[in-house]
């Protein structure tokens, strides 16, 4: 007996081969978009007011280097519903205008994707000297972004995944016609989150700029290796998740799918990723040309690592015109030994302590029926902010 897990109406893989399983398959990705291609930019933001140590970003459209803003600019508007609008979404190129306008349906997820990306990079680097915070008129990410950073490096991965992610979660929740439930998974009786037609979809939209540059420059074989390990962070990290049904929670039936993992643990993994990325450098081999580490006495890289061109800068002072913000005025960790700690995190500067008052809840109690009752009580903390 097989229970099918929200089931979708009819809905369909659109120009896609039902019968064979997309992920890896670049045939796939002709066939989803009528073309290939992309590159993940990094995304414009603007500012209010708001502390050094509690810096905020909240994505506007800007027409400042398409590199990789395209994806930010998205995530800053709201539903995108006529074509019109693809052609105003400024940092597109004319091939991501053309899917646009072929695929309105999907781009809310890959907007939504694009705000998930902002997010976790964010949460991921909280504590860190570059904490994917913005200036006024600069990218989300800063123009050290620009530069072939680890610090891009994780931003073009983070990006794609989050298009990757978006897309197979509207997949599965039926919020998409050309696409539903994963069909070439055999052996599951519920709904397994679709994401061949997520990975492909992220592929042909984010990759396209690379590929129309012919992906010979040592940027662009940077930005697709990277972009390909954002998507194989959400493969590798697939679980099945079952649901027993029968009387009184006995197992008598078993209802599993294949999901995709939390974004958050897509987002641990690829800040792995990060702390160990291979620094690499372009190379003939045979007719083509390849990145391979600059250090022969490193072992080479796999798909799912990151990989970058040249160092980064250390992130201490500000730079207006570079996008790096300091580390004057950020919170640290007085007593932490890592990065978070203010000896590392203030650059050797020292810290100013306060005494700040925090209001919390306190002295809660249940009343019934049936809410919970809290008194707020104020304490006194010590707050340590680098000079």
């Amino acid at each position: 007996m097989k229970v099918m897990r929200n089931q979708l109406p009819s809905v369909q893989m659109g120009r896609a081969d039902q019968n064979k399983s997309p992920v890896g398959d670049r045939k796939y990705n002709l066939r989803l978009a009528g073309w290939t291609g992309s590159k993940v930019c990094q995304p414009e933001s603007a500012r209010g007011p708001q502390t050094d140590g509690q810096r905020k970003t909240s994505p506007v459209l800007t027409s400042e280097d398409p590199s990789c803003r395209y994806l930010a600019k998205l995530s800053s508007v709201g539903s995108i519903s006529e074509e019109e609008t693809c052609e105003k979404l400024k940092g597109l190129i004319q091939r991501q205008v053309q899917m646009c306008k072929r695929n309105l349906e999907v781009m809310d997820s890959v907007r939504r994707g694009a705000q998930l990306a902002i997010e976790e990079c964010q949460y991921q680097f909280r504590n860190r000297r570059w904490n994917c915070s913005t200036l006024d008129s600069l990218p989300v990410f800063g123009k050290v972004v620009t530069q072939g950073t680890r610090e891009a490096a994780f931003v073009y991965a983070i990006s794609s995944a989050g298009v990757a992610f978006a897309v197979t979660r509207a997949c599965s929740s039926g919020e998409l016609e050309k696409c539903g439930c994963d069909r070439t998974v055999h052996g599951w009786s519920g709904c397994s989150d679709n994401i061949a037609y997520g990975v492909a979809f992220s592929q042909s939209f984010v990759d396209v700029r690379e590929r129309s540059k012919g992906a010979s420059s040592s940027r662009a074989l940077m930005n697709l290796h990277n972009n390909e390990a954002g998507r194989k962070a959400i493969l590798t990290h697939m679980r099945v998740e079952c649901k027993c049904h029968g009387v009184s929670g006995s197992c008598e039936v078993k209802t599993c799918w294949r999901a995709v993992p939390p974004f958050r643990q897509v987002g641990h993994a690829l800040k792995e990723k990060f702390d160990g990325a291979t620094e690499v450098e372009p190379r003939r081999v045979g007719s083509s040309r390849a990145l391979v580490p600059r250090n022969a006495q490193f072992k080479p890289h796999t798909d799912e690592d990151l990989v970058y061109l040249e160092p980064s800068p250390d992130f201490c002072e500000q730079d207006v015109r570079s996008g790096v913000l300091g580390t004057r005025g950020r919170t640290c960790n007085k007593t932490s030994k890592a990065i978070d700690g203010c000896e590392l995190l203030c650059c050797g500067r020292g810290f100013h302590t306060a005494q700040v008052e925090l209001a919390e809840r306190c002295s809660c109690k249940f009343h019934w029926c049936c809410f919970v009752k809290c008194r707020q009580c104020q304490r006194l903390v010590e707050l340590h902010t680098c000079r």
